[in-house]
């Protein structure tokens, strides 16, 4: 499908008068009237409807704990507090790793690291997977891709099932931005870009029931506006600030959905790949290790009808869940093979008390990290997390050390209690091993040659890739 990007002006008008309402933006009207009230009840209506769109909005490296949502002081995301209140907020979430491509991988497949494959910058999802794209496509969705981040370009895979699957144009007319991410050059363009292409998708598709995948890197890049310059100059304040500009495209594209008379049948889910650390173990960044700061992401479900209260699942999920549920929800056919669980249950359990009970509360979650993906012909190094409320153990596979934490008087794990609970330990070891022996045989993860221009790229990201001799690159 041939696309034209255009330089809306009328687009950025648009949102300029949205920064000057009440000030910023904390006063925009983010009730959505359209939306009727619902209840609990209402969710499995949705497995029956043939209007519904989708919405998947991923705002890459966004941590949990920085939004207003999930506690944080700083009103950093007043739209996504609000959507939270009245949709469904997942209060623990664990990624599957913190570098993007595996992460996303994990996202799209529903399944842990181990068993995707993809632990190095060669490797790419091989097209015998079954993306959720696909499975919408195949249920009448018009599909569209709209990311910034080159760790999900195409030729890594991750295009399957898309109709439209592109990076925005940048655009030309944009105000003065902040670019302060000091492991980051600068990436062309800003997240502005990625919400005006979707508006023009999702404008030209109105007459279809669409799916919008919407790939955000402006936290990413702690990249924002003048307007966003809320909470200081050092770099953690300048990520926040990176946080309440990226609440503001959610906002734009919200009230697009709502003044096009969508909202009614529309369902937006936000998530994240992973989160950032700010020297909480003695690094910024991410990639680099699997500590709470960099796993903890969010998980919230704006549904096309407006939950009062909103509900909260207190149990401790995994991003592995998250496409499980949503074809749950819109009652598609599940994701084959997949390790993730529809949370479905857990919702209606925590809607009437009763989350704490169910069977899906209380599992062992599982996170991966290479610690060589970004070297060539390099034997894996890997760091394996498993969460089990409230203990987090760490294991370092190439060193055989590990480490143990308890949320429950250590939620920002800076005490290895692995000593005094060794049956404990022997538990998690008996469960990383088992872990460990989960294989894929329906398909394995290829590794593919990659350009000098495309690792320059993927470079700009701030992440440390080696130079390529003859533009080939192996494990």
């Amino acid at each position: 499908m041939a696309r034209k990007f255009l330089d809306s002006p009328w687009l950025y008008i648009a949102l300029a008068g949205v920064l000057l309402v009440g000030g910023v933006y904390t006063q925009v009207d983010i009730t959505l009237p359209k939306r009727p009230s619902g209840t609990i009840d209402d969710l499995a209506s949705l497995r029956d409807r043939d209007d519904l769109n989708l919405i998947w909005i991923l705002v890459d490296t966004l941590r949990a704990d920085r939004l207003s949502a999930y506690g944080y002081e700083r009103p950093t995301s007043p739209i996504l507090d609000a959507v939270a209140q009245k949709g469904i907020r997942f209060a623990s979430v664990e990624s599957q790793s913190s570098w993007t491509k595996a992460s996303m991988a994990s996202l799209w497949t529903g399944m842990y690291p181990q068993r995707t494959g993809v632990n190095h910058f060669s490797n790419a999802i091989p097209e015998e997977a079954t993306l959720p794209a696909e499975i919408l496509r195949q249920a009448g969705f018009r599909t569209a891709g709209v990311f910034r981040n080159g760790w999900v370009m195409p030729n890594f895979g991750f295009a399957q099932g898309f109709d439209l699957y592109v990076r925005p144009q940048p655009s030309v007319q944009r105000a003065r931005v902040q670019r302060p991410n000091p492991s980051a050059r600068s990436l062309q363009g800003t997240d502005l870009d990625a919400t005006e292409s979707a508006i023009q998708f999702i404008q030209s598709n109105l007459e279809s029931r669409f799916f919008v995948y919407i790939h955000y890197m402006d936290v990413h890049q702690y990249l924002y506006d003048e307007t966003s310059t809320l909470f200081g100059s050092d770099i953690s304040d300048v990520y926040d600030n990176a946080v309440h500009w990226t609440d503001l495209n959610i906002g734009m594209l919200i009230r697009e959905i709502e003044d096009l008379d969508l909202a009614d049948r529309t369902m937006i889910v936000i998530s994240s790949d992973h989160g950032e650390a700010f020297f909480e173990h003695g690094s910024e960044g991410h990639a680099k290790s699997l500590y709470r700061e960099v796993q903890d992401v969010p998980f919230i479900i704006h549904l096309p009808f407006r939950l009062e209260p909103g509900v909260v699942v207190e149990s401790s999920v995994a991003n592995v869940d998250v496409w499980p549920t949503v074809l749950d929800l819109l009652g598609l056919d599940p994701l084959p093979g997949a390790d993730g669980r529809s949370l479905v249950p857990l919702i209606e359990a925590a809607a009437r008390g009763e989350e704490s009970q169910h069977e899906l509360a209380g599992r062992t979650l599982y996170s991966q990290l290479n610690l060589r993906w970004g070297q060539a012909d390099k034997v894996a190094s890997d760091i394996i997390a498993l969460v089990r409320p409230p203990y987090r153990f760490v294991s370092y596979q190439a060193l055989g050390t590990f480490q143990l934490f308890d949320h429950s008087s250590d939620p920002r794990e800076q005490l290895d209690v692995a000593e005094e609970n060794g049956e404990l330990v022997a538990e998690m070891q008996a469960l990383l091993e088992s872990y460990l022996a989960i294989s894929n045989d329906d398909w394995q993860a290829p590794s593919i040659e990659i350009d000098e221009m495309r690792l320059h790229q993927l470079r700009a990201l701030g992440y440390s890739i080696p130079e390529v001799k003859n533009n080939k690159q192996g494990r």
